[in-house]
């Protein structure tokens, strides 16, 4: 069985994280130790909250340069909702903020006449064929809360949603690195399809 370690730095609905790979009967291990992360087969950042709070905790647990290093590394890297955003160049939210790095972009609020936040269902429309999406259909639905989104290159976008004039992407991600906007631990079938797709590419 692969070793997954969901990344705690205090930000991000852990157990929900961890009890979704239960269900398709992977164990998984919520850590912040440096040599339990360079051990692990990927990696899941996960991340619910600000952008700038986000790096600043990543700061704090010394976790930036061993994300680094296992991205360049090619282990497998999953980061959902605020944990995809943080994976980009940078984010604006409240302040400029430097990410991550490991994908081309930033996070900017999202620019739509409809309310905000956006809590709720969205319909994937998928761009590209890659093996995260291996179990989807267009049109297949998740879960979002969000008041921000990325930008990227096209050649990192793999599936994107609207929400009402606004293009959002849904699923980014470039060779190891994948992102997922919405919650796949509370999207039902769907996002465990989609867990289980990133599983088979360990």
């Amino acid at each position: 069985m692969a070793n997954i370690v969901i990344i705690d730095y205090n930000l991000g609905n852990l157990q929900s994280i961890q009890a979704a790979f239960l269900r398709l009967g992977q164990e998984t291990v919520i850590s912040r130790d440096l040599e339990e992360i360079r051990r692990a087969d990927a990696l899941i950042l996960p991340g619910v909250g600000a952008f700038p709070t986000a790096m600043n905790n990543l700061k704090k647990f010394n976790l930036i340069d061993v994300l680094k290093e296992r991205a360049d590394a090619g282990i497998p890297i999953l980061g959902i909702c605020l944990g995809m955003q943080v994976l980009f160049e940078k984010g604006i939210e409240i302040e400029e903020c430097q990410g991550l790095g490991l994908l081309k972009g930033e996070a900017i609020p999202i620019k739509s006449s409809e309310k905000i936040p956006h809590m709720g269902w969205n319909q994937l429309k998928l761009v590209k064929t890659k093996p995260i999406t291996a179990y989807l259909a267009d049109s297949d639905e998740v879960y979002f809360v969000r008041s921000y989104q990325a930008t990227c290159p096209d050649d990192e976008l793999i599936a994107y949603t609207t929400y009402g004039e606004a293009m959002i992407p849904a699923i980014v991600g470039k060779n190891n690195i994948i992102g997922c906007q919405f919650h796949p631990e509370k999207s039902g079938k769907i996002g465990g399809k989609i867990l289980r797709a990133f599983l088979e590419e360990i």
